[in-house]
């Protein structure tokens, strides 16, 4: 049976199309203001990429926190948590606990071998801990996300980012600029202030191995530089962490 997942977030909507097991399609679309258009064209270009139509889709669930935005779209809404968990297992059956870190927010959640969730906190409350916030210090260095996670690798330099809101954090990166620091140590200290509140989110969840990591900065590889110092352990990341979400809601029950 052919099934399809939504992932609706704040700077991206994910489509998944999955059957028996298998990943046929993955499309990323820009969410923007409307929403709703986001999702169709997602839909279309995922269904386009395998030569299919809407008529062979069976299931169609929605995750992410645009999912109460799209009503007339037949289809059935997964809990975030839930959707990382079951994401997360598809890819990694060992997985015990899922970090799933995106543009505005953050959350982590303890599962079983099953996907059931046994803790989660989350993280919302400033987008210190999320994307966003490392796109924000990326443009007070002038330089791009993929170079700001690239060089923050280069430093081994302990520098410590007190800044908990992204505002005052651009102007300590300006302050740690005059201060002669390289912006590979400046990089550094971005990741490790954003991991370390990922890790204390993760903490408040429980830790157990393993720990998968998924969402759009799974990519950034500074930041799971960071997080593996900050929980002193490994991590998982699969190719596409951006679409586990999706994934998770097309194959959930």
């Amino acid at each position: 049976m052919m099934k399809l997942g939504i992932d609706i977030g704040a700077e991206n909507t994910k489509v998944a199309i999955v059957k028996n097991g298998d990943v046929l399609s993955l499309v990323s679309v820009g969410t923007g203001s409307e929403q709703y258009a986001a999702v169709e064209k997602g839909i279309k270009q995922a269904l386009e990429k395998i030569d299919k139509s809407k008529k062979d889709i069976k299931q169609i669930k929605v995750t992410g926190v645009g999912k109460k935005a799209i009503p007339d779209i037949t289809k059935e809404e997964v809990n975030e948590i839930s959707a990382a968990a079951k994401g997360a297992l598809f890819f990694f059956p060992s997985s015990r606990v899922v970090i799933d870190v995106g543009a505005e927010e953050a959350r982590a959640a303890r599962i079983d071998s099953e996907g059931k969730i046994k803790d989660f906190a989350v993280n919302e409350k400033c987008a210190a801990g999320a994307g966003s916030f490392v796109e924000a210090m990326a443009k007070a260095l002038e330089i791009p996300v993929e170079e700001l996670s690239k060089i923050a690798l280069e430093s081994k330099k302990k520098t410590p980012m007190n800044a908990q809101c992204a505002i005052f954090a651009e102007s300590e990166v300006v302050s740690l600029i005059h201060a002669g620091f390289t912006k590979a140590d400046i990089s550094k200290a971005i990741h490790d202030a954003v991991a370390d509140r990922i890790a204390g989110m993760a903490r408040r969840a429980g830790i157990e191995k393993d720990v998968v990591v998924i969402g759009g900065v799974a990519k950034n590889i500074g930041f799971i530089d960071a997080l593996k110092r900050a929980l002193n352990m490994d991590i998982l990341v699969c190719a596409n962490p951006e679409y586990v979400g999706a994934i998770g809601a097309a194959i959930s029950e």
